[in-house]
């Protein structure tokens, strides 16, 4: 196997090959297309501030861009990993010292009356250990150096897509919350209106006591659910605060906030699986798998020979005056070759190490794109099913609020109790709750389809036929 292994490192000497595999990408472990196969569509994504179309949201997510920690972290850690990568770039290149010195010592000398100081002077260039990389070790190691980098920035660029799209989905549960507080609060005034009414006909003979406790009740829910909703929407604010990085001022609630929201164009109901592969976080498995596959070639090249070059020259003379005379001149070289002969299994231990990192680098690797593919299925068919449902919502919260108004008017007219219209009032109020969510989910699915997508280096959006 030793052997096998050094004829092996000659050949790749002799071709300049080399040592270990050359990356080849792994096949795509998903299906050649996400959704509707007959109609995918590959298409480009407009950067975040036309995506989103939203004056209020962009200033957020340049504030959180700007202020956020999380993200000033992610920036620090490739900042590191160039900074790391420019280290190991550099054992490519000889290394020159510039080295002055003085010695000086005091001491008997055969022949003399008395001890005497002798000095020595010194100036010269020197250098350092420096590795003829026949078997590529060095470049090898700078290869996995440099795609860890890579994968650094590609993960650096995924929290960035992640806080764009944290930020517009925090957005937009903070404007629905605060439309339905302000719907609960706006039924909570109507049916204190409604039980003002209910008393002046208990008063009047024409209505039950019982008709005032069911109006009290209602009453009373709907204040409960407007306290609660307020208090999941402050919540919600301060949520956002963090993300953004600093305090935050939004529009305050005008009872149809969501429907001022522009939504984002919808998907083609189909996209071929290669967009996939521009999705930072498949890139950053990608770069891991690069890395992974050079430490291979740098754990092979263990085996064989290595080559390394160390020495100086100056001038060396015992006074300061002489010190850069012609025939002062001094110098050194010493290369030397080192083999491995006996380890203990130490290099072919290694080389089985970064195999099996490779190996769990390339399952990592199809494991992410396996989740972008369900993550980008999930959105397509959120975007199809939530206008659907959208629609059907809408179609619901008119009905029910046709059908208070049929209520009121029979109960006014006294051919149907009160009992009837506290019905048509929980089912109208429960609707149009309904609605509001259905359309902040419209909008979060948006959101979530930019970060899926890759952003705007992927694909885009294309109106819905």
């Amino acid at each position: 196997m030793r052997l096998r292994r050094i004829a092996i490192g000659f050949a790749a000497l002799a071709s300049g090959c080399l040592t270990g595999p050359d990356y080849e990408r792994p096949a795509t472990p998903v299906p050649a297309s996400i959704g509707n196969a007959a109609r995918a569509t590959e298409i480009a994504l407009p950067i975040w501030d036309v995506y989103f179309g939203d004056t209020v949201l962009g200033g957020l997510i340049d504030q959180a861009l700007a202020t956020n920690r999380d993200l000033r972290v992610a920036v620090a850690r490739v900042e590191e990993a160039r900074a790391q990568f420019g280290v190991r770039r550099a054992d490519l290149f000889p290394s020159f010292d510039l080295n002055a010195q003085e010695s000086a010592s005091r001491g008997p000398v055969l022949g003399a009356p008395t001890s005497i100081v002798t000095r020595r002077y010194d100036v010269n260039l020197g250098l350092l250990s420096y590795e003829l990389d026949f078997w590529g070790r060095v470049r090898r190691l700078k290869e996995s150096a440099l795609a860890s980098y890579l994968a650094s920035e590609e993960a650096g660029r995924a929290f960035r897509l992640s806080l764009i799209a944290d930020v517009a989905n925090a957005y937009y549960s903070v404007r629905s919350l605060d439309e339905r507080a302000d719907l609960a609060r706006r039924t909570a005034a109507t049916r204190a209106e409604a039980r003002r009414l209910i008393e002046r006909r208990v008063d009047a003979g024409v209505a039950s006591r019982l008709d005032k406790l069911q109006a009290e009740s209602v009453l009373e829910s709907a204040r409960a659910d407007a306290a609660a909703l307020a208090r999941q929407a402050a919540n919600a604010r301060n949520a956002l605060a963090v993300l953004v990085g600093r305090p935050i001022t939004l529009p305050g609630p005008s009872g149809a906030a969501l429907d001022d929201l522009p939504l984002p164009a919808l998907l083609p109901s189909g996209l071929p699986s290669k967009v996939l592969l521009n999705r930072p976080d498949v890139l950053q498995a990608e770069q891991n798998l690069v890395a992974a596959n050079a430490n291979v070639g740098a754990a092979r090249a263990a085996f064989f020979p290595r080559v390394t070059l160390v020495g100086t020259t100056g001038f060396a003379s015992p006074q300061l005056s002489g010190l850069f005379d012609s025939d002062r001149r001094a110098w050194s070289f010493v290369p030397s070759i080192t083999t491995p002969i006996f380890n203990g299994g130490r290099n072919a231990a290694n080389v089985d190490v970064a195999e099996a990192r490779k190996v769990v680098a390339v399952a990592q690797y199809e494991k992410s794109i396996q989740q972008a593919f369900a993550e980008v299925a999930n959105v397509l068919s959120d975007q199809a099913y939530l206008e659907q449902q959208y629609a059907a919502q809408a179609r619901l919260a008119a009905s029910q609020d046709e059908r208070l108004k049929l209520a009121q008017a029979r109960y006014d007219a006294g051919l149907i109790g009160y009992l009837d219209v506290l019905d048509a009032q929980r089912e109208q109020y429960t609707a149009q709750q309904a609605l509001i969510e259905v359309k902040r989910a419209r909008l979060a699915a948006a959101a979530q389809a930019y970060k899926a997508l890759g952003g705007s280096q992927s694909v885009g959006v294309a109106r819905a036929p």
